[in-house]
């Protein structure tokens, strides 16, 4: 490699408008920081604003690197920092000043190429080096044209980029099938226990409830009558022995909300058998259900091998009654009642008081039964897919620096990456 250029000797490097701009529920497209994760847009909460302010803030003379155009990178830079994203031919957005965006001089870098050095653990720890703020992280614009960028010739920028996209197009593939598998599971869990059209509905009249109108044979319990559920806690800081070598899993709210996945494999943080005894956690099986009760509340996951969390949890233990992923479905259908529910000053939260007492209808045991038995090989599949998904980014991710540093060979490599 023939050493490192500046991000701002290689590119253009602005950001999105500083203007306040009317919010609508529809028209052109306006992303913030938040609306870019893994290379992608996530638009599950997303703002628009009309087709006259998209043309006075960001079309005309003068706002040429304020409008993002295809292969420009769009880049987090106030909160949410570093995600970045490749904008293409069929993108039309316009974006806040919590967005960068880089133009690479072709001439000089591949946008894809860019995209991918972007994401790898170089550049990452290089931009976490110089980031600024406490409550919330921020980096400037001169801070961004500052950062390296590699010196390649350009073809070997394409080749690098073909083989790390093709890992980028499993992935993808891998987590649009996880969507479609999410989507039908929780699409047969409405229809039977929302809509009640289960097999043999028809059959059943319904009959009045203090949920309102259930199917005869059904039941309403109090979350308490229904499955046990556990709390969490945190151990001491400041006791290196309660931390230090520890292998039980231990959960904090942004590991489910930063993984966005439906199984959690492993923690970011564990502790030892001592921080266990010493603090208010508490160890629950694998295959329970972990809702995260304070400030974000409503992500969802499963565990799977034995775990415990920290108090910004209510973790759910599966019964036979109220199997796995029959309970993990009515938590993910009634998010909005524990938010509503919620309460508090400085970050809202459902305790577990409050949790325990929430109305719960209980279906027939063999309906139940029934739902668990079609349901979990869908879930598997999931689980299988998701495995794979952190295989391929893991290998991706250390793939970069290696064929930058010519640990590895382009000419050893495929063109074509296989799963």
């Amino acid at each position: 490699m023939e050493g490192y250029a500046r991000i701002g000797d290689t590119c253009l490097v602005g950001d999105g408008t500083h203007s306040k701009i009317e919010r609508h529920d529809f028209g052109v497209l306006y992303l913030t920081s938040r609306n870019f994760k893994d290379g992608r847009l996530d638009l599950s909460k997303v703002y628009y604003i009309s087709e006259r302010d998209y043309a006075k803030h960001f079309l005309g003379e003068g706002k040429a690197l304020i409008l993002p155009k295809a292969n420009d990178l769009v880049f987090s830079i106030i909160g949410t920092i570093g995600e970045p994203y490749l904008v293409r031919q069929t993108d039309r957005f316009g974006v806040s000043s919590s967005v960068a965006i880089i133009r690479p001089n072709r001439e000089l870098i591949n946008p894809t190429f860019l995209l991918h050095w972007f994401k790898g653990p170089v550049f990452q720890y290089a931009l976490f080096g110089i980031k600024g703020g406490v409550a919330q992280g921020y980096v400037s614009l001169e801070m961004i044209r500052s950062l390296p960028a590699p010196k390649l010739p350009l073809a070997m920028q394409r080749r690098i980029a073909g083989i790390l996209s093709a890992y980028d197009e499993l992935i993808e593939n891998n987590q649009r099938r996880i969507r479609i598998l999410e989507d039908m599971a929780r699409s047969l869990y409405r229809e039977w226990f929302v809509h009640f059209r289960y097999p043999g509905h028809e059959s059943a009249p319904l009959t009045d409830s203090s949920l309102g109108q259930i199917p005869q044979g059904w039941g309403v319990k109090t979350v308490t009558d229904s499955f046990e559920i556990v709390g969490g806690g945190t151990p001491s800081r400041k006791e290196p022995e309660y931390w230090d070598d520890g292998i039980i899993q231990w959960f904090a709210p942004s590991n489910l909300t930063g993984a966005g996945t439906m199984f959690m494999d492993d923690s970011c943080e564990h502790i030892s058998e001592r921080g266990l005894a010493k603090s208010s956690a508490r160890l629950f099986p694998a295959r329970s259900v972990m809702l995260t009760s304070r400030a974000t509340i409503g992500a969802i996951a499963i565990n799977t091998h034995e775990a415990c969390t920290n108090q910004g949890f209510i973790t759910c233990l599966p019964n036979e009654r109220v199997p796995l992923y029959f309970l993990f479905y009515w938590l993910k259908e009634n998010v909005p009642t524990f938010q509503r529910m919620a309460s508090g000053a400085t970050f809202k939260e459902i305790s577990r008081g409050v949790f325990k007492t929430i109305e719960f209808i209980q279906p027939p045991f063999v309906l139940a039964s029934r739902f668990e038995a079609t349901v979990g090989p869908i879930a598997e599949q999931m689980h299988t897919l998701q495995r794979q998904t952190a295989n391929l980014r893991r290998t991706r991710d250390l793939l970069l620096p290696r064929l930058l540093s010519g640990q590895v060979e382009l000419a050893d490599l495929p063109d074509e990456v296989l799963p």
